[in-house]
Order: structure tokens, then sequence, then C-alpha cells
């Protein structure tokens, strides 16, 4: 079995090769798709990551949020306690950047929001299995996170980002659900 550093670098490299283009049409199809989906419609409180490329654009998917009247809340990660807490996020300008370049929620302009408030989880990931189990970008917070997290989860993922195998860990949860930018997974 292939260690998770090299997948994670090998997986990295092969999603820089997407044009701009491609990367948005996939992003989009993947969008509408989780739009038709029945835990995004009966969800009035998501949980989703600021996306970062090669991720999955989440920009949309927030606004579109934002549209249907749904609170949208996005992950801040407490380096000291390898812990992670969601702020509902009302506006891009309550982001600011963090270590790393990546986009947090300010929690002098945000509101903390209680994990059991959250109907819906989409987990962000490098690579997935179609049995749900995920590859993460090596921080652990999601893994600590779905530990004690009781509501429905899926990931976004582009299909180059569907392997056959990944190193599974006693401490790894899979997602219920993946969706690609060609076909929708139901993980056993």
């Amino acid at each position: 079995m292939i260690d998770k550093k090299t997948i994670r670098e090998r997986l990295k490299k092969e999603l820089a090769k997407i044009s701009q283009q491609a990367y948005e049409e996939k992003s989009n199809r993947i969008a509408h798709s989780l739009f038709s989906q029945n835990q995004w419609k009966k969800s009035d409180t998501i949980g989703i990551t600021i996306s970062r490329f090669p991720e999955v654009d989440t920009y949309s998917i927030i606004k579109q949020g934002w549209t249907e009247g749904k609170q949208m809340v996005v992950p801040k990660c407490e380096p000291k306690t390898k812990q992670m807490h969601f702020f509902k996020l009302e506006s891009f300008d309550q982001l600011e950047t963090v270590y790393f370049g990546l986009l947090e929620p300010n929690p002098t302009t945000t509101m903390k929001v209680d994990q059991k408030a959250i109907q819906l989880l989409i987990v962000p990931g490098l690579a997935y299995t179609r049995g749900g189990y995920r590859l993460g970008f090596g921080g652990g917070y999601y893994d600590r996170f779905l530990q004690s997290y009781a509501g429905e989860t899926m990931s976004l993922a582009f299909s180059e980002q569907l392997q056959d195998e990944l190193p599974i860990e006693q401490h790894d949860l899979s997602v219920e659900q993946i969706i690609t930018d060609h076909e929708v997974i139901i993980c056993e």
C-alpha cells in the first residue's frame, strides 16, 4: 500500500493539470448535482469549507445556500488544541487569511454554531474510495470532528480524486455520499 504522503503529492500534481475552464465546468456540474440531493434540500444548516484550487469550488455553493435562505457555516481550526469549530458566514468579507493562506471565518465578526445544529457536513479531502473513505490534507481536524458529529456527511470530488484503495486507519470514518463531476456515489 502506498503511503499517504506519496498519494497526496501525486494527486496534487494531477489536479494541478486541470485547466481553469475544466475546473469551473466540473465544479458547476458537482454543485448542480448537490442542489438536487435530498440532503441539501432538507438541510437548513450546512457545514462547508472555503475552497482553494484544486478543491471543488465552494464559493458558488455558499452563495446558492444564502439565496435559498440556508445557514452556511464554515470551519475555523484551532492549531493549539487541534479542534475545529464552525461559524455562520453571511458574507465573504467575514473571512480572514490564516496559516498557509487558508481563509477562515473571523471570530470577531461571525457567530459560533453548535455542531449539533449542522444537518449536513460537506467533508473536504484530496482522495476518496467508493466506500466513502477519504484522505484529507493531513491536519486530522475533520477526523476528530466526525468522531462526535451525528448529522449527514458527503464529499464533493473530481472523478480524478477517486482511488481504488487508500491507507485506512482504525479511527477513519467514511462519508455517506460522494458527488463527482460524473456520478453520485452512495457509500456503503
